[in-house]
């Protein structure tokens, strides 16, 4: 906040200092607020945070959907002893199997913080 220097130098000077500090006033007044809405700001933070695990959720889906054809793929040409092949095939490439699992992860953190902030403890 500016202060004068000195007295106003005429009512001109004086309005626009009483408006320059009413309009200060009113920012500080609205940040106040703004902090003290400890509610409407968790419930923002929720929001945001939802926004982002679907985004995580829905590219995450896509690669272990992705997965999961390349591993139907394999044990479909796997001939005799199919599941072996399956998994040996995930031992082989652990990157998708981390990927399923990361997805459903992210599904079951995302559904314990709705049940939190819904209130279904």
């Amino acid at each position: 906040m500016t202060k004068p220097t000195g007295g106003a130098k005429g009512p001109d000077e004086l309005r626009r200092q009483i408006e320059q500090t009413r309009s200060e006033l009113g920012n500080t007044v609205e940040e106040l607020a703004g902090k003290a809405d400890v509610k409407g700001r968790a419930l923002a933070r929720a929001a945001d945070l939802r926004d982002k695990a679907g985004a995580v959720t829905v590219q995450l889906r896509s690669s272990a959907a992705q997965a999961g054809h390349v591993v139907q793929d394999r044990a479909a040409h796997a001939g005799p002893g199919p599941v072996r092949t399956v998994v040996q095939a995930g031992m082989r490439h652990p990157g998708p199997v981390l990927v399923a699992g990361a997805a459903a992860g992210v599904v079951a953190v995302g559904v314990l913080r709705w049940r939190y902030v819904h209130g279904h403890h």
